[in-house]
């Protein structure tokens, strides 16, 4: 008797049970010259092939999470937006939802990142310019006025202040009728990369750790379709990192938060199962396509062999993907949508499951709405026109892309043995080592380029005098005076007893051990504000103050 095949065996065991519960969007692919793609294509006779690639939709992922991947279903197109005000923020998002947009994604503004109300003093300048203000559980009301929580996910980049702003997300569910059971999203919730390359961190490293395993136990139970941290590349990236480092240290601060939850008791084929990813997607094509094959790949095998998960979902690397900020240029910014286009290609061929892609002018501005609106149709035509969605992992058996896939991987294996020597992510972070190597990484990067020995067109290359004439956004003073004289309205109008009470019991609380989170619900909906919150959990904890480096 002869073993069976094992493209059978993945059709019958795992496609077959998949494509019942999710048909795929067409009966039959095929490209313009009516030449049928298969469903995933395979090499025969290559003996490392089920080892190193298998199949999609199991171990070890190398090819896709999902046996159809974009075949069942396309991926979430999720435009990165807020400013100005809520109600802004809210046109905006009906905007884009009305023009084929599938998934919400809120940018908040640099006071509500670090957890000031809008009237603090350190907030004057800075209300509603880069994101929406948020704070009270109003604002938030306002914010998803008419927009249908139960049908529609939303994520959430916010990482200090993210259980607050989960639990005003779910408050203002609950007040509109809809079972926070039914809401479907993510809150990035990634505070590690806060201290390595972004910097809108409030608290110490370890209560803030506490904040984000009381937010997977709560959600586990009471949010079950919540994607509970979005553990994030994207800001690594930006802050100049290589591929190999974005993807070392995302998964050295993926494997901390492990840590922490299997410390707090947690199981991790539980919690494991509502972790996701967020990379970020440069120009380099073919190393970004590798680079996410490489990282679901040892995902899959950190969870497996370090951690003993045992659940299939709690193997996969689940990922959004946001085109390269730092790679846009204020010179000649309609070069950006031809930059933009091919990392989203990237993002597509490579497997992800959602997809931001920036706009034009975002090196000059905030995005216009036509800008967004190209951004949007650039996804669309990906999705509609080129065919790279119809089958699994098109470039999968590439001799360079799996010769690169293997080579990220190896060497991302290093960094995770150099930082597992030094006692982990947080000690690494703490002690400077992850900073200064993307230090030096991105110091090499400008230098390259000062040097011309790396080109940028229209930068260092291909110059040329112009003059702009782009509609560039702005955000009216006036709407910071507004926000102002609404918080002190929620102030003066509010029974100031009950909230009291709520701050005196959320201190008690966050010197013990219990799950704050019940009682972040309760105090948004008591009239509590973001910054009232925050105070209250810095005078018990105190702020995170970074070691000073050179």
């Amino acid at each position: 008797m002869t073993d069976r095949d094992p493209f059978e065996k993945w059709q019958e065991e795992v496609l077959k049970p998949a494509t019942e519960k999710f048909p795929e969007r067409k009966a039959s692919f095929s490209t313009g010259s009516d030449i049928p793609f298969p469903r995933v294509s395979r090499p025969s006779g290559d003996e490392n092939y089920l080892n190193k690639l298998g199949f999609p939709g199991e171990r070890p992922f190398t090819r896709g999470v999902y046996p159809t991947m974009h075949r069942g279903r396309l991926w979430t197109m999720r435009q990165y937006a807020g400013y100005a005000s809520a109600e802004e923020s809210n046109r905006r998002y009906r905007y884009l939802l009305e023009q084929g947009q599938t998934g919400l994604s809120v940018a908040f503004d640099l006071p509500t990142q670090i957890g000031y109300d809008s009237d603090h003093p350190l907030a004057a300048g800075e209300v509603g310019r880069v994101g929406v203000p948020i704070s009270s559980l109003r604002d938030m009301e306002v914010l998803f006025h008419e927009i249908p929580l139960d049908r529609v996910s939303t994520s959430m980049t916010i990482n200090a202040p993210a259980a607050i702003l989960l639990a005003m997300y779910i408050a203002v569910a609950k007040k509109a009728g809809v079972d926070p059971k039914s809401l479907r999203g993510t809150v990035q919730n990634d505070i590690l990369k806060e201290y390595i390359a972004r910097g809108t961190y409030i608290f110490p490293p370890r209560p803030s750790l506490r904040l984000i395993t009381d937010l997977f136990q709560y959600c586990q139970a009471e949010v079950p379709h919540w994607n509970t941290i979005s553990i994030s590349g994207y800001h690594i990236r930006e802050a100049g990192s290589t591929a190999v480092q974005e993807v070392a240290f995302t998964l050295a601060n993926g494997i901390a938060y492990v840590e922490a939850a299997l410390q707090a008791g947690l199981d991790v084929d539980s919690f494991g199962r509502r972790l996701s990813f967020f990379f970020n997607a440069h120009n380099d094509f073919l190393e970004e396509i590798a680079k996410f094959r490489a990282a679901r790949r040892l995902w899959a095998s950190i969870m497996k062999e370090r951690f003993g998960a045992s659940h299939p979902d709690a193997l996969k690397l689940r990922f959004h993907t946001q085109t390269g900020g730092s790679t846009l240029t204020a010179q000649q910014p309609h070069n950006n949508v031809v930059r933009v286009a091919l990392q989203a290609l990237a993002a597509v061929l490579g497997g992800t499951q959602s997809l931001h892609t920036n706009s034009m002018d975002e090196a000059l501005s905030l995005p216009s709405e036509d800008a967004v609106q190209i951004a949007l149709r650039t996804q669309q035509i990906l999705a509609e026109e080129s065919g790279v969605a119809n089958t699994v992992d098109p470039l999968g058996g590439s001799y360079l892309v799996e010769e690169l896939t293997d080579e990220i991987e190896a060497r991302v294996r290093e960094y995770l043995l150099k930082i597992d020597r030094q006692g982990g992510a947080l000690t690494a972070i703490e002690n400077g080592y992850i900073q200064g190597e993307i230090q030096e990484a991105a110091y090499r990067q400008q230098l390259a380029l000062e040097r011309g020995e790396a080109h940028q067109v229209g930068v260092n290359i291909y110059q040329m005098e112009e003059d702009h004439s782009l509609n560039l956004l702005t955000v009216d003073p006036a709407i910071e005076k507004a926000q102002v004289e609404r918080l002190a309205h929620l102030r003066s109008n509010r029974d100031q007893a009950q909230v009291d009470k709520l701050t005196a019991r959320l201190k008690a609380a966050a010197a013990g051990s219990d799950n704050l989170m019940p009682l972040l619900v309760e105090c948004v909906l008591g009239g509590l504000t973001l910054g009232e919150i925050t105070t209250a959990l810095r005078e018990v904890w105190g702020e995170y103050r970074p070691a000073g480096q050179f």
